[in-house]
């Protein structure tokens, strides 16, 4: 009967206080004002790039390109990594990489198209017609809270937007506080937070509507479930003591 009432209760928490401006995302009723933005993520210390030289002489390929390696495949919530590729080069703290014969060449603050064309020019000294592509090996994004499938995602395509991390963690719950999205970016060393109101179309416009690698999104539950949790705890409590209560004074009564 205990167990009945706690259910009931829980439920008339949860749903007592939950109303369609709390879950419906875009309601405010503007149109949208934002146009598709070319993004690119800019390149930062610590990140792990692959940056594969060739221009269609394998032997003199070989000497601009460490081996390459098998990574073992594995999936993350459809995003798919392990095809063959380059060992990687860490960007160091002060943002420089070390590449083969060509030495260091700074790689931080710098987007992929702006590193891709200064390899490109430096590789011109010694081979002709040089391509080079390169990949951040460690784009990553975390999603915490009150979502279904909160964890780590990698992004083999180096763009995601806040309502993709979402969808891709399986959509927020509806005890979710929609209106105070918190967006944790480090920037420089230094650790910056933002938060957008997904109620709303202006976040559309949010700077942190384009993640970046290794941001943090967390979402807040609702009052109602905060209470509900705070309820169940006391609730277990109430319960032990009650049963110990009961198992005493049977013993006493035998």
């Amino acid at each position: 009967m205990i167990n009945v009432y706690r259910i009931l209760i829980a439920l008339l928490i949860f749903t007592s206080c939950i109303t369609r401006k709390d879950i419906v995302y875009f309601q405010d009723g503007k149109e949208i004002q934002s146009e598709t933005k070319n993004y690119s993520p800019k390149i930062k210390s610590d990140d792990f790039l692959s940056i594969l030289v060739f221009n269609g002489d394998e032997v003199n390929n070989q000497q601009f390109n460490l081996p390459l390696i098998t990574a073992s495949q594995s999936t993350n919530r459809g995003y798919f990594t392990g095809s063959p590729s380059n060992n990687g080069y860490l960007v160091d703290s002060k943002g420089f990489i070390d590449l083969p014969i060509i030495g260091e060449i700074r790689a931080s603050d710098l987007t992929k198209e702006e590193l891709t064309l200064a390899l490109k020019l430096k590789y011109a000294e010694y081979i002709t017609n040089p391509k080079v592509t390169i990949q951040i090996q460690n784009f990553k994004i975390t999603v915490l809270g009150d979502v279904r499938n909160p964890g780590t995602i990698q992004v083999p395509n180096e763009r995601i937007t806040v309502l993709e991390a979402i969808g891709v963690a399986g959509d927020l719950n509806l005890t979710a506080v929609r209106k105070n999205i918190v967006v944790i970016r480090d920037e420089n060393g230094v650790k910056k937070e933002f938060r957008i109101d997904l109620t709303s179309k202006d976040f559309f416009n949010s700077p942190v509507y384009y993640l970046n690698q290794n941001d943090v999104v967390y979402v807040e539950p609702n009052k109602p479930k905060i209470n509900s949790a705070n309820f169940n705890s006391a609730a277990g409590l109430f319960i032990s003591v009650a049963s110990l209560i009961i198992t005493t004074v049977n013993l006493l009564a035998k």
